[in-house]
């Protein structure tokens, strides 16, 4: 859907009419230089980045929210996460950004670290030919060296509300000049309570700024901060609420937890070596026992979940994402947010408990129009929790599997 919505006046910005970013030759429209992308015109530099990336077709919702962020517009954005949003917030971006101006254009705000880290990297990619600084700021992380980097003229800002908040409070953040702001996973934002972050940033910045939100559901909170901090916004809606991609092959076995371990490595064999599989277990003692046996048998595997150091996680989700590392392990913690477009398969070693909790888990495959499986192991003690996933998603949208090694003279 899209098109205006009604909207109360935004506190303390009433009557604002920001002028639209301008591209950063000084000259807007299309230019003898510039590449269609979608219905869009990108300049060379831009479409260099792109084919480097290989983006060659914009997605449903960069379709819709490119020419729009172009123009200045403030926008909402309601998608699933895996749809493109970085990218379609980060070409508008790589376009009206000034690389010759030192100081901070545009802020990203996002959830999570490890959500700070990765959009930031899709970023560097996509202003790989611009002279654009991007820092990520996060907690966790040495402060001295995201003070350093905006000290030396970043352009823009990634990073959660917490430590920019920190930033704003300690002085080297300043945000009096920035043009644009992105509120990206803004449910998540406020699920973890960083509305009054989020109010206090929005309040640093001039009223002239363009401000973009996207979420994958519309609560009322969220409608309220819209109404309250966004002019006039233009409205895009891209898939449904908490639904799973229509590319994902889901699949459930129902194993017996002395068997899981069997399971998991029956499962693994139908996977190509060089295909990327991300498992989740519920616990981190349970992760790391598994990251264990799957050594101990020979396989290779790391583990990510909120008990390692920054500074570990940083470096596994690295080797992840530069495919150097095929089989990753996790609890929640990279459920939501985490981009890795090459992952193939997502396994739920332990059944979700909540419904939006697999919709988000076996989100990370099938990424950018990409195929993907995911496989659910279902024991005794889940079946209640696993029937409520089921009638979600559509018993005949996830087919039972029956494992080797329960076949006759098996054992």
């Amino acid at each position: 859907m899209n098109g205006t919505q009604p909207h109360e006046t935004r506190s303390g910005d009433a009557g604002r009419r920001p002028e639209p970013p301008q591209p950063i030759n000084g000259v807007s429209g299309p230019q003898p230089r510039d590449v269609p992308f979608g219905d869009v015109m990108v300049s060379a530099p831009v479409a260099r980045a792109l084919a480097d990336v290989g983006y060659d077709t914009p997605t449903p919702i960069q379709g819709l929210v490119l020419a729009p962020m172009l123009s200045g517009n403030d926008i909402v954005g309601q998608a699933p996460t895996g749809t493109g949003k970085t990218a379609g917030f980060g070409i508008p971006l790589a376009e009206t950004v000034d690389g010759a101006k030192p100081y901070v254009q545009a802020i990203i705000l996002v959830p999570t670290r490890e959500l700070a880290q990765q959009v930031a990297d899709e970023l560097a990619r996509l202003f790989k030919y611009r002279s654009i600084l991007t820092v990520a700021v996060y907690g966790g992380a040495p402060i001295g060296r995201q003070v350093a980097a905006l000290d030396a003229g970043a352009q823009v800002v990634v990073g959660t509300p917490g430590r920019v908040i920190d930033l704003l409070d300690r002085g080297p953040l300043k945000l009096e000049r920035v043009r644009t702001v992105v509120l990206d996973e803004a449910d998540q934002m406020l699920d973890i309570g960083f509305l009054p972050d989020i109010r206090r940033i929005l309040r640093s910045t001039p009223r002239s700024r363009q401000t973009v939100l996207f979420a994958a559901t519309m609560p009322t909170m969220i409608r309220r901060l819209i109404y309250s901090y966004l002019n006039e916004p233009e409205w895009f809606k891209v898939g449904e609420e908490s639904t799973p991609v229509d590319s994902v092959r889901q699949m459930y076995a129902e194993v017996a937890r002395r068997d899981k371990l069997e399971a998991l490595l029956e499962t693994l064999r139908t996977h190509d070596d060089d295909e990327q599989t991300l498992i989740f277990c519920r616990m981190q003692v349970d992760v790391d026992r598994l990251v264990s046996a799957l050594k101990r048998t020979r396989i290779p595997a790391e583990a990510i979940h909120g008990g390692l150091r920054q500074g570990e996680r940083n470096a596994v989700m690295q080797a992840f994402r530069d495919g150097k590392l095929k089989i990753l392990v996790s609890t929640n913690l990279t459920s939501r947010g985490i981009d890795v477009p090459a992952v193939a398969h997502v396994i739920n070693y332990d059944t979700p408990e909540q419904i939006d909790e697999y919709v988000h888990r076996i989100g990370r495959t099938a990424r950018m129009g990409r195929p993907g499986t995911a496989m659910t192991f279902v024991g005794e003690w889940d079946l209640e929790a696993f029937d409520a996933i089921r009638a979600h998603v559509g018993a005949e949208n996830i087919e039972e599997i029956q494992l080797s090694i329960y076949a006759t003279g098996a054992r």
